[in-house]
C-alpha cells in the first residue's frame, strides 16, 4: 500500500496497543489535557473520543503500511526479553490473520466513544466510564498483538475486570447478577487456559508463539498434546461462547449497557476463536484432531440451540427480549466460527475468521439499534416494542426500520453481504475437512449446520414482521395521540454508517478479506512453511 520503514511500524504497533492505556490514566486526572468543553463530564467524553480517534487512525496507517504481497509474514515486530528466567520476552506483531482485527477492534471502540458522547449511559461518573472503555480496548487489542504465551493470558484477562464493571455500573435489571456471573464464568475458564499454556510453555521450552508455530507440535508428545488442548480450549470456549458454556451470554448482553453489548459482542467473543486458530491449530495440531469432532459437535449443537431459543423468543406472545435474542444469535453464529475451525482445512478456518469480522460487523450494528429503540421505547420487550411502534416501525421511523431490516437480513445470512461467506466457507470447510478427519461425520454436521441458517431466517424474519411491519395504529376518538418515535439521529447515523458500508463491503468483495488471512492460515496449517 504505502512504504512505511519497519521501526516506524513497530512503533505504531506499539501505540495503538500502549495508547489506550495512557489515555485512560489521562482520562482519570482533574482535567483531561487539550479538551475543553461545556462540563467536566462533556470535555472526559469528548477525551474519549480523541483517543479512540486516534488509534482508530493508527491502526489505518498501520493496514496501510501492511505489506500486503506477504500477509503471511509476521509484520511491525518488536521482541525485548522480559523474564529471561521463563525465557518471556515482550513479542509483538501482525500478520494477515491478526490486522483485520485490530482495526476491527479499533473501529467499533471508536464508535462506542463516539455514541456515548452523545448518549452517556446511565450511571456513575463518565471518568471512570471512559478509563474502562480506554483499558477494555488496550486489553483486546494487545491479545490480537502479542506473540507470547504468558502476554496472551495477560491480555486476555486484562478485559476482564473493565467489562465486569461496564455492566454492573452502568447495565440495566439484574446488572450486579449478570456482571458475576461473568466474571466467574471467564475467570474460572481462564484458570484452566493458564495451565495449558504453562504445559505448553514448559515442555516445548518456550513461550513464543511464532517459535511453537514454526515446530508444529514437533516438541511435544501426543499426550501433552492432548491434555493442553483440553485445557485451553476450554477457555477460550467459555469466552468464545460454545455451547454448553454460553449461559453467561444472555444475561450479560441483556444487561450491559448499549456500548457494553457492542464490545462483548463484535470484540470479546473473538479473543475465544483468535486463540483456537493462533495458538492450538499451529502448537498442538496433533491433539486438535483428537478433538476435532468433539469441537464440530458442540459448534452444530450450538447452532442448532442458538436457533431455537431465538426461534422461542421470537414468537407472538412469547416473554421474549430483543437484546437477549440477539444474544442468543450470537451463539448460533459463533457455532459456525468453531465449525469451521474444527475442519482444520484452509476454507474452514478461513471461513471462521471471514465470519469473526463479519459477526463482529453486523452484530454491532443490530445491538446498537436495540439500544436506540430502547432509548425511544423505554424497553426492549418484543411485544412491547411492537405496541410502541404501533407494529409499523417502516412507517413512523422509516431510517431506523431499515437499518433493523438490513441488520436482521445480513445476520441470516443473505448473499451480497459479509454474514454470507464466513458461514459458507465454514460449510464448505465441512463438505471437505482434513484428510485425517472423519469426512461422513463432518458431512453430517454440515447438514445439521445448514438446516441452522433456515432456522436463522426463520426468527430474524419474524423479528422483522412483529417489530417493523404492520398498520399504522389509528388515533383514537379521544384520548392522547399515539406516541411518536424519532427516526436516526445525526450521531446515531456517524456511528452506524460505517458498519453498514463494511457489512456490504465485505459481502461484495470477500477477496480483500480472504487475500490477507489466506496465505497467513496456509503457513499456520503447514507448520510455519509459506
Amino acid at each position: 500500500m504505502i512504504g512505511i520503514s519497519e521501526s516506524v511500524m513497530q512503533f505504531l504497533l506499539a501505540l495503538i496497543v500502549v495508547g489506550p492505556l495512557i489515555g485512560a490514566v489521562a482520562a482519570l486526572l482533574p482535567a483531561p489535557p487539550g479538551l475543553k468543553g461545556k462540563s467536566p463530564d462533556q470535555a472526559v467524553l469528548r477525551h474519549g473520543v480523541t483517543v479512540t480517534g486516534a488509534i482508530l487512525l493508527t491502526a489505518i496507517v498501520l493496514a496501510l503500511g501492511f505489506d500486503h504481497d506477504q500477509p503471511s509474514k509476521m509484520q511491525a515486530t518488536t521482541d525485548i526479553s522480559w523474564i529471561p528466567a521463563l525465557d518471556v520476552r515482550i513479542h509483538l506483531g501482525i500478520d494477515g490473520i491478526s490486522l483485520p482485527l485490530l482495526v476491527l477492534t479499533a473501529l467499533l471502540t471508536f464508535l462506542c466513544a463516539l455514541y456515548s458522547y452523545f448518549k452517556m449511559p446511565s450511571g456513575p461518573s463518565p471518568k471512570a466510564f471512559v478509563a474502562l472503555i480506554l483499558v477494555l480496548e488496550s486489553g483486546t487489542l494487545a491479545t490480537f498483538a502479542v506473540l507470547d504465551l504468558l502476554l496472551f493470558f495477560l491480555a486476555f484477562e486484562m478485559v476482564l475486570i473493565p467489562m465486569y464493571f461496564l455492566i454492573a455500573r452502568w447495565g440495566g435489571e439484574q446488572r450486579t447478577r449478570a456482571a458475576w456471573k461473568f466474571i466467574l464464568y471467564t475467570l474460572l475458564g481462564s484458570v484452566v487456559m493458564l495451565l495449558g499454556l504453562l504445559l505448553i510453555g514448559l515442555k516445548s521450552g518456550t513461550f513464543d508463539m511464532v517459535a511453537l508455530a514454526t515446530d508444529n507440535g514437533r516438541e511435544l508428545t501426543t499426550s501433552v498434546q492432548v491434555i493442553a488442548v483440553l485445557a485451553i480450549g476450554i477457555g477460550l470456549a467459555v469466552k468464545t461462547p460454545m455451547w454448553p458454556l454460553h449461559s453467561w451470554l444472555p444475561d450479560a448482553h441483556t444487561a450491559a449497557p448499549t456500548v457494553g453489548s457492542v464490545l462483548l459482542a463484535g470484540v470479546l467473543l473473538k479473543m475465544g476463536t483468535y486463540g483456537f486458530v493462533r495458538i492450538i491449530l499451529p502448537v498442538a495440531p496433533d491433539g486438535m484432531r483428537e478433538f476435532a469432532p468433539y469441537l464440530a459437535a458442540f459448534a452444530v449443537v450450538g447452532i442448532i440451540y442458538g436457533s431455537l431459543a431465538c426461534l422461542a423468543l421470537a414468537k407472538q406472545g412469547a416473554k421474549g427480549d430483543l437484546k437477549r435474542l440477539i444474544a442468543y444469535s450470537s451463539v448460533g453464529h459463533m457455532g459456525f466460527v468453531l465449525l469451521g475451525i474444527s475442519t482444520m482445512s484452509p476454507t474452514g478456518v478461513n471461513g471462521a475468521l471471514f465470519a469473526n469480522i463479519a459477526h463482529g460487523l453486523i452484530t454491532g450494528l443490530l445491538f446498537f439499534l436495540v439500544g436506540a429503540l430502547k432509548d425511544r421505547t423505554g424497553t426492549t420487550d418484543l411485544d412491547s416494542l411492537a405496541q410502541e411502534s404501533g407494529a409499523a416501525l417502516y412507517g413512523k421511523a422509516p431510517r431506523l426500520g431499515g437499518l433493523l431490516a438490513f441488520g436482521a437480513v445480513a445476520s441470516l445470512g443473505l448473499p451480497g453481504l459479509a454474514g454470507f461467506w464466513g458461514e459458507m466457507l465454514a460449510l464448505f470447510g465441512a463438505f471437505k475437512p482434513a484428510d485425517d478427519l472423519s469426512r461422513p461425520a463432518f458431512l453430517t454436521f454440515m447438514a445439521i449446520a445448514a438446516f441452522g441458517t433456515l432456522l436463522t431466517a426463520a426468527y430474524m424474519l419474524v423479528v422483522v414482521r412483529r417489530v417493523c411491519m404492520g398498520p399504522m395504529p389509528q388515533p383514537a376518538a379521544e384520548g392522547p395521540a399515539p406516541k411518536a418515535l424519532a427516526d436516526v439521529h445525526g450521531y446515531e447515523f456517524a456511528a452506524w454508517t460505517p458498519l453498514v458500508a463494511l457489512t456490504v463491503l465485505a459481502g461484495l468483495w470477500p477477496a480483500a478479506l480472504l487475500g490477507l488471512t489466506d496465505p497467513a492460515v496456509q503457513k499456520l496449517l503447514t507448520g510455519g512453511k509459506s
